[in-house]
């Protein structure tokens, strides 16, 4: 038997313990997970700093130099380890949270199925049949009802199209009259006509004058001839 199992087979007493809860085991391995970290953070810059003496004692102290470099192979060796254990913790704590959820999701299942038989406990399914059947009725009854309301009901509606048409015609008459008549008429004009030009009214006069000496005439020549016969 190795040491290490020598080691946890000594503890007798923790199997008088009572296991932790998921809970608690998630919360330890996160900050397990958390202080590994920040140890590789601090070997990894203890690995610059071996490496930069290295190179400082490179050319003038060899001994120096390759005691360096023999502490960052061994801080890189440790570095090897923290990832290694990271990487199982990680996969603990993962396979861990699944556990978990899948604990979690098998009780509410659970749960859940008893929730529904104590339900189921009361219902009969006769009275299921019966409810149902009862709900189609009322439904039909509703649907025929919506229908009678929905059916035109003639109030004393029957009316004589070709009254209706004439009476819509003479509605339409009246409507142009009134048009009409608030139609205006342009206003006649207010100014009086020309005065008529000099020139015109003596060639007026000139030419009454004519017509009375050539009626004279006429009247003369009627008795000469009259006496001569």
């Amino acid at each position: 038997m190795s040491k290490l199992g020598k080691f946890f087979k000594g503890g007798g007493s923790s199997k008088s313990r009572a296991a932790p809860s998921a809970q608690e085991a998630l919360a330890r391995l996160r900050e397990t997970e958390e202080m590994l970290g920040k140890q590789q953070e601090c070997l990894e810059g203890r690995i610059q700093r071996e490496l930069s003496l290295a190179r400082k004692h490179g050319t003038q102290n060899k001994r120096a130099a390759l005691q360096a470099l023999k502490r960052k192979k061994r801080l890189e060796k440790q570095l090897t380890q923290i990832d290694g254990t990271l990487s199982t913790i990680e996969f603990q704590r993962e396979a861990l949270e699944n556990s978990y959820t899948n604990t979690e999701v098998l009780r509410n299942m659970g749960l859940a199925a008893k929730a529904m038989k104590a339900v189921h406990e009361n219902m009969d399914l006769n009275k299921i049949d019966d409810l149902m059947q009862e709900i189609t009725e009322q439904q039909d009854i509703a649907q025929e009802i919506s229908e009678a309301f929905s059916q035109r009901v003639g109030f004393g509606d029957d009316f004589d199209e070709d009254e209706l048409m004439a009476e819509l015609e003479e509605l339409e008459q009246e409507e142009l009259n009134k048009k009409m008549t608030n139609i205006r008429l342009p206003n006649a004009p207010s100014s009086s006509l020309p005065a008529q030009m000099p020139g015109a009214s003596s060639a007026h006069r000139s030419r009454a004058a004519s017509s009375r000496r050539t009626g004279r005439e006429d009247d003369d020549i009627q008795h000469l001839a009259a006496w001569a016969t």
